[in-house]
């Protein structure tokens, strides 16, 4: 040992177990400072000097640091050296998961000596998945430590480390079976399943960990509730259990010191259940994600990676250079002043300490470029490990990930995009493809871009696959845009999820639109006088000095569809918003009869139909060509897209002003004009009946203009009082609207009511829940169906993922992921008419082909599946 390090060893006890307290790191560093010769006059007084004047010594030395007996990762940090030419040897009585995950450390479990054989009369190894290509078995006990070690690692930004390296080491204990290890052998290469192996390490956990051994019985299920988690405690032991249990002991010996050490549950966990649920599902997340990456490195022959390392300062220069490059290549325009102070408050904003923020910006004022500057300048000065940027459409997210990729992305990826609808094209990059697939599953980039879906499905979702992603929040950067487009019935479970992402688990929150609605006065914030805080100090003066839009109203009299479309054909460019698919392909064919430069979005198209209509509209919009556009509601948030004029059916207030954010985005006052217009014979989903009546009560001629700040926030207070969000004085359980039964359920810990709903016989709960009542973020009264549009130049290549999936050639989610972009989503009582079912073919679940006719400018065109429907 002593050749391999000619220029000395250094040892020091640091006392984390034993009499007398801890030694503090900068003690020990004086005392190796004096040990190479620095006089005590000379050591600086400052940790960060002392730590810096010890590396710079050890830089080009070959030296044996031996620290032994630490307690933590922070007594640990400040004594490495900076210098690969030494190393360091670390002991503890607690796996320290944060050098693991941070460092890159090396773990090695010890056996206790004391430790009695128990494993005659077992197979000789005890093994946790089966060869990979070397030809080597899984160990137990390698897959336990190295699972709890990167869980814990993951763990520990909220607290919860001791938990996650519990549930890492417990959560295979049943594999140690023999029965179970015989059928591995058995199944080795065929596909077919091994059986269940959760309940032993659940029973064994139980007085540990509580309810959060239910992490433990749900890691390949899914999170359930505290009465499956009861059943499996309460069922009779196996005859063999107390001989399993020992023979995992031997296995894992580490396990047996974990269940001598008391309660596993973090303290402040026990004073609210909601965190207390909340912390469950981050730290299930950790185990999930910990599982998943050491199998798979075990398959590859490789070692396991934690968190990849981003340097974030690297990141904010790239994207400040790139930003000016993208600024210097546009043409002046009067919106500009507005957008650089937009941008300035932002940056500034970040230096703020993390909390929950408010980023009120005009339509048009560069709010994608503001919110991806306050991100990256927050995450580079408070070490925030990722930013989450989600939106609520697909095609915003295209649209931003495209921006963002441009400022970031270099020769290694940097921005993920991460929707039903993503490809990438292997053929022209399969390294970047290959991480875009993996990075999906866990959201390890240090940029991602998803749908609002997405994020809220992973924060109260409980399946494996899409709680996996969840931990990744933790002590990261997330933007929430277009906030004004979340789910009324929804919004107490998700502010509340906010709140403890900000509170508990180290998260900056953003919340950004041009029409920010009133969140602060719901119950789950304004019981705790939560509020967020503006990046720009004078909202309303913004938005006065960024007025650009006029608006008409035609209300009384009410024109009919035909009388719209006389007047929009006579304008040059414009793009008309109505409220159904119905009025849209009526408004469409009546405007089609009298010029040929007209188009049609709604999502009777498939999406990537609908992206070649986005193209090639703002193309012309470009080339000063005449264009009509008519849409749905799917137009009127987020598309960077700019007409002169808009026609927008009368909506909810929120969908007004973002309507109007499609007029003279570019230009100064009075460049862009919107008509509000109340059809006679038109349609509109009825969820909009209460939300335009409260609208017509605030604005309108002689009221207020929808983007009038003051009389949004109004509007969004007597909308929730109306819609009855907080309603108090309810004895029966039934009464609770959706967001409080969820919020119930969430402090039950029935995480499987919250997903699907409580039974609706509560004198029978195993009878059939109650849809309505559950956390959805789509409800799920549609039919997906695929599209194959022999217009369409993929039409091949969709017929032969059919094919793939009909001959199951292929994994049927891959096949699922690659055919979104084909597949139009109806709703689920048009396809009982017994037209619609004729031309329908069932492809497998839920999912179908569809025979019917498409037409090239409108899509799905079949009066029973486009009569009367939304979107």
């Amino acid at each position: 040992m002593s050749a391999e390090f000619p220029d000395g060893q250094l040892y020091v006890d640091l006392r984390g177990y034993g009499p007398g307290r801890p030694v503090d790191p900068g003690e020990v560093l004086a005392g190796f400072l004096r040990a190479f010769g620095v006089s005590a006059a000379e050591v600086p007084d400052d940790l960060a000097e002392r730590a810096a004047l010890y590396r710079s010594l050890l830089a080009e030395r070959r030296v044996l640091v031996v620290l032994d007996n630490a307690c933590a990762e922070n007594q640990v940090r400040p004594l490495l050296p900076g210098s690969s030419s030494c190393q360091v040897l670390v002991t503890s009585r607690r796996v320290l998961s944060g050098l693991v995950v941070g460092e890159g450390a090396g773990l090695v479990g010890v056996d206790l000596l004391d430790f009695p054989d128990a494993s005659q009369g077992a197979l000789d190894v005890v093994v946790a998945h089966s060869r990979n290509e070397a030809g080597d078995w899984h160990a137990l006990g390698e897959h336990a430590r190295s699972t709890g070690a990167l869980a814990a690692g993951f763990a520990e930004p909220w607290g919860a480390s001791q938990l996650a390296w519990a549930l890492g080491l417990f959560h295979d204990a049943g594999k140690v079976y023999p029965q179970w290890q015989r059928r591995l052998r058995e199944v080795e290469g065929t596909g077919r399943s091994v059986g269940r192996h959760e309940d032993l390490g659940t029973r064994l956990l139980k007085d540990a960990a509580g309810a959060a051994a239910m992490a433990v019985l749900g890691h390949h299920r899914g999170l359930d509730s505290v009465k499956a988690l009861k059943k499996v405690l309460r069922a009779p032991a196996r005859p063999d259990e107390a001989a399993a249990a020992k023979r995992f002991f031997a296995e894992v010996p580490e396990a047996r010191a974990v269940l001598e050490g008391g309660s596993l549950i973090p303290p402040t966990w026990t004073d609210d259940p909601l965190l207390f649920e909340m912390g469950l599902r981050m730290t299930f997340s950790a185990l999930v994600d910990a599982d998943r990456l050491d199998t798979a490195a075990h398959k590859a022959g490789t070692k396991p990676l934690g968190e990849s390392p981003v340097d974030m300062a690297a990141l904010v220069d790239r994207f400040e250079a790139g930003r000016k490059d993208l600024l210097k290549d546009r043409d002046p325009a009067p919106m500009d002043a507005v957008r650089q102070e937009v941008y300035e408050a932002a940056v500034a904003g970040a230096q703020r300490r993390p909390d929950l923020y408010r980023l009120a910006a005009p339509t048009g004022s560069g709010k994608t470029l503001a919110q991806g500057g306050f991100a990256l300048h927050h995450a580079a000065r408070w070490g925030k490990r990722r930013i989450v940027v989600a939106m609520p459409l697909v095609t915003v997210t295209e649209q931003n990930a495209q921006v963002y990729r441009g400022l970031l992305d270099d020769e290694e990826p940097v921005v993920l995009e991460h929707h039903s609808q993503v490809q990438v094209d292997e053929s022209e990059d399969a390294d970047r493809a290959e991480w875009a697939r993996l990075a999906a599953e866990n959201w390890d980039a240090p940029f991602v871009l998803t749908t609002t879906v997405q994020l809220f499905e992973t924060l109260l979702g409980r399946s494996p696959s899409q709680v996996r992603k969840l931990h990744r929040l933790a002590n990261s950067v997330l933007v929430l845009d277009e906030v004004q487009a979340l789910p009324p019935r929804l919004l107490l479970p998700i502010l509340d999820g906010l709140r403890l992402l900000v509170q508990h688990f180290g998260t900056t929150v953003l919340l950004t639109s041009a029409t920010q609605p009133a969140f602060e006065t719901l119950s789950v914030w304004r019981n705790l006088g939560l509020e967020p805080k503006n990046l720009v100090a004078d909202v309303s003066g913004l938005f006065e000095r960024a007025r650009r839009v006029v608006y008409e109203w035609r209300l009384d009299p009410q024109p009919t569809l035909a009388e719209v479309a006389s007047e929009v054909g006579e304008l040059d460019q414009c793009l008309v918003i109505v409220n159904s698919t119905k009025d849209a392909r009526r408004l469409y064919r009546a405007l089609r009869d009298k010029r040929q430069d007209v188009w049609h979005l709604s999502s009777r198209m498939y999406p990537r139909h609908r992206a070649r209509v986005l193209d090639e509209v703002t193309s012309r919009l470009k080339d000063g060509l005449p264009v009509l556009l008519v849409a749905t509601q799917l137009m009127e948030a987020g598309v960077d897209i700019s007409f002169p004029v808009v026609w927008r059916a009368m909506a909810p207030a929120d969908s007004l002003q973002q309507s109007a954010g499609r007029a003279g985005r570019h230009g100064g006052p009075g460049s862009g004009r919107v008509v509000v217009f109340d059809p006679a014979d038109g349609h509109a989903p009825p969820e909009y009946t209460t939300r335009i009546a409260i609208t017509r009560s605030y604005f309108g001629p002689g009221l207020a203009d929808p983007d009038d700040t003051t009389a949004l926030s109004a509007y969004y207070e007597e909308l929730y009082r109306t819609l009855g969000l907080d309603r108090t004085n309810i004895r029966n359980a039934r009464a609770l609207n959706a967001g409080q039964t969820i919020q119930q359920n969430r402090q039950r810990l029935d995480f499987r009511a919250v997903v699907e709903g409580p039974a609706k016989d509560v004198g029978h709960r195993d009878g059939n829940p109650d849809h309505t009542k559950a956390f959805r973020m789509i409800e799920q009264n549609t039919v997906p169906v695929v599209i194959v549009d022999a217009t369409d130049s993929a039409a091949d290549e969709v017929r032969a993922k059919l094919k793939q999936l009909e001959d199951r050639d292929a994994s049927p989610a891959d096949v699922m992921r690659w055919l979104q972009g084909w597949i139009v989503t109806l709703p689920i009582w048009t396809v009982k008419t017994e037209s619609a079912r004729e031309r329908l073919q069932r492809l497998g679940g839920d999912l179908h082909l569809w025979l019917g006719p498409y037409d090239p400018a409108v899509g799905v065109d079949d009066d029973p599946v486009v009569n009367d429907t939304t979107g």
